[in-house]
Formats: structure tokens, C-alpha cells, sequence
């Protein structure tokens, strides 16, 4: 009865995640700057209420990342540099918990895989930087700064899966991709290139890494 409870729980507020990322998603194509106000600070509030009702050992330090990325939603829901940097701030530090979280399924590790984790994200990484470096100005050194921690993000979560071929490892390591595109889309359309289409793909896969990064959290409960 217990389980049957806690099951529908579930299911309504996956529903719920799912009505406020779809009622965000409709301000960001329609440019609803009040739509985009009022759903985007629920996206993390409700997946952490999400993820207390699914976890039967609460951890702290993923509520603390999604407390972070919650901070970072709504700052860069303003205008200008102090709230961008704040909103780069609390999702580095969003970041560093998820390295933290992942370095902590990690049992071993070798030169040779590591090298093999690395090398793609730093293409990618220089790549980036190269395509910036111009147009970033007296933000060169945060920006560089917070795409070494989500390339670092992103080379645990590949030595993990490497690790271990597991179906959390591929929820970890497909959000953490996700996040990287999601974030490398959301410089190139503020520091490069605007587009319309820029901010669709930016939300869309941010949405995604997040709940995939929920759900590897959740499944790497049970493995």
C-alpha cells in the first residue's frame, strides 16, 4: 500500500516537472518573458521534490546541486554582467558537487583511461575557447574557469561509465554531454553568434541533463 502510495506521488509530480518545463520551454520559443519568470524557478524546485519522493537515502550533496542550479535559473533570468556572474557562480558551484558526487562512485582508475576521458572534452574545451576568446573581454577569466569545471564534469562522468557500463553511468554521462552542449550553445549565443533557435536548444537540453542526472542519481541508489 505503502509502495502504491509513494508510486502515484511519483508519477504526479514527474507530471508536474514535465507541465512546468513544457509551460518554460512555450516562454522561451514565444519569447513570454512572464511565463519564462514564473516556470523557470519551479523547474529545480520541482525536481528536487521529485527526487524526496523517489530516493529511499536522501543525499544531501545532490540537493545542494540543485539548490545551486535553482540560484543559477533565477539570476540569469535578469539582465547584465553582476547577475550573470552570479548565476555562473552558483552553477559552478552546482557543478563542483556534481564532480564530487561522480568522483565518489569511482572506485580506481588508470593513466590510460583517464587520457581517454580527457582528451575529447578538452578538444571540445579549446575549441570553445578559441571560437570566444575575442568577444569575452574581462569575463575570459571566469568563463575559462567555469568551462574547466564542466569539462572536468564532463571527463568523470565518461571515466565512470568507462568504469562501470552501467545504466546510471549512461544517464550520468549522456546529462553531463548535455549540460556541456547546453552551456556551450548558451556562450556562443551571448559571446559569438545569435540565434533564435540558440535559447530553444539551451533550455532543451538543459532540461534533459537534469533529469538525467536525477535519474542517475536514483539508479545508482539501487545498483
Amino acid at each position: 500500500m505503502t509502495t502504491t502510495k509513494n508510486n502515484t506521488k511519483v508519477t504526479i509530480i514527474t507530471a508536474l516537472f514535465v507541465i512546468v518545463s513544457l509551460c518554460d520551454m512555450v516562454g522561451v520559443v514565444f519569447n513570454i518573458e512572464l511565463l519564462r519568470s514564473v516556470f523557470k524557478p519551479l523547474l529545480m524546485l520541482t525536481l528536487l521534490m521529485l527526487y524526496l519522493v523517489s530516493t529511499k537515502q536522501v543525499n544531501g550533496w545532490y540537493i545542494g546541486a540543485l539548490v545551486f542550479s535553482f540560484f543559477g535559473d533565477v539570476l540569469l533570468l535578469f539582465e547584465g554582467e553582476l547577475y550573470f556572474m552570479l548565476g555562473l557562480i552558483s552553477f559552478l558551484i552546482a557543478h563542483i558537487i556534481y564532480i564530487k558526487i561522480v568522483l565518489g562512485w569511482i572506485n580506481s582508475s588508470n593513466l590510460k583511461t583517464i587520457l581517454i576521458a580527457t582528451v575529447p572534452f578538452l578538444i571540445v574545451f579549446f575549441a570553445l575557447i578559441n571560437l570566444l576568446k575575442n568577444s569575452l573581454n574581462e569575463l575570459f577569466v571566469p568563463v575559462v574557469v567555469y568551462g574547466v569545471t564542466i569539462s572536468v564534469m564532463g571527463i568523470v562522468s565518461l571515466l565512470f561509465y568507462l568504469h562501470r557500463k552501467s545504466i546510471a553511468s549512461k544517464y550520468m554521462f549522456i546529462g553531463a554531454c548535455l549540460f556541456i552542449i547546453s552551456d556551450s550553445v548558451l556562450a556562443i549565443n551571448k559571446f559569438d553568434t545569435t540565434n533564435n533557435i540558440f535559447p530553444i536548444i539551451i533550455m532543451l537540453t538543459y532540461l534533459a541533463a537534469q533529469y538525467l542526472i536525477l535519474r542517475a542519481v536514483l539508479t545508482h541508489e539501487k545498483e
